[in-house]
């Protein structure tokens, strides 16, 4: 017998209010709560920073912990929010900005066991991601949603061109290295020459490396030479899957998931695209109030 489908799970009115204020941009609640996250995630980056320099340290070293410590229970309190309010815990959990999520606040307890690891709570900055939902921005949203189906459209070619850059590279190095080590002492071993073929062949030139012999300088010429012609490869591919994916867009909308919290669904969009749960627009708590006064 087929299985028949769970019912969704009913919302008391505190939990549904606290889902649009969480969840929800669009609400006034919701954006308030939104820009104030915005504020803190800012702000908490700032003090990581400005903590890493001696002489602010040394005379504000105090007031800047306890402002770490702040923002930690402030970031950890919203996380485990975000955890009830959502029907499937998992998903949000384990989505992008669920892993960013508690990467904001578990540096600071892991400091207290491994001393500087406190320093990674730079990686909050990720979290004003949200800002372009939160401001309405969903022009920025959705570019930025086309640019990142082309890089994974372009995937499987770019992880080609790569280990083909690293194959010439390790060549190149080794060929280096016979031509080289007898008597460049910079070039003593191959993972040392194949280091220099990689900055030779991207163009860096850090110039910590450089050839003596004719023959190592005409490899070089070669390399960099190689390195002109092919250094555009990624970014062409890269640019092609990007107009692929524009030409090919559709409008999409800043809703919320119910289950899994994730935005980003088309606008005619019945079911979750992450999860497959069902979207409902929410209604605003003051229209379902004049229903039940009427």
């Amino acid at each position: 017998m087929p299985k028949e489908p769970t019912p969704p799970v009913q919302r008391s009115a505190i939990r549904e209010r606290l889902w649009e204020i969480v969840f929800e941009a669009e609400t006034k609640a919701g954006k308030v709560f939104d820009v104030c996250l915005l504020w803190a995630i800012g702000l908490s980056v700032v003090a990581v920073m400005l903590e890493s320099i001696d002489s602010v340290k040394a005379q504000w070293g105090d007031e800047l912990k306890i402002l770490e410590w702040v923002f930690t229970v402030l970031f950890m309190g919203e996380y485990f929010l975000r955890i009830y309010l959502v029907r499937r815990p998992r998903r949000y959990i384990f989505s992008f900005f669920g892993i960013i999520d508690f990467l904001s606040w578990v540096p600071t307890f892991l400091g207290i066991f491994f001393a500087g690891s406190h320093s990674l709570l730079v990686i909050r900055i990720l979290r004003l991601l949200r800002m372009f939902r939160v401001l309405k921005m969903v022009g920025h949203v959705r570019g930025a949603n086309i640019i990142m189906r082309g890089l994974m459209a372009s995937r499987a070619k770019i992880t080609v061109f790569f280990f083909t850059m690293l194959l010439l590279a390790v060549i190149m190095g080794t060929i280096a290295y016979l031509l080289e080590s007898s008597l460049n002492p910079k070039f003593s071993s191959i993972p040392d020459s194949v280091y220099w073929a990689i900055v030779t062949m991207t163009t860096v030139g850090y110039g910590d490396v450089a050839p003596i012999t004719v023959a190592g300088k005409i490899l070089a010429s070669f390399c960099m030479l190689l390195g002109y012609c092919i250094i555009a490869v990624p970014t062409g591919i890269v640019v092609s899957e990007t107009v692929n994916a524009l030409v090919n867009r559709q409008d999409e909308t800043t809703d919320a998931c119910p289950s899994c919290g994730v935005h980003g669904h088309l606008l005619d969009a019945k079911f979750c695209r992450r999860c497959g749960e069902e979207i409902k627009t929410p209604e605003p708590l003051s229209s379902k109030a004049d229903a039940e006064v009427t």
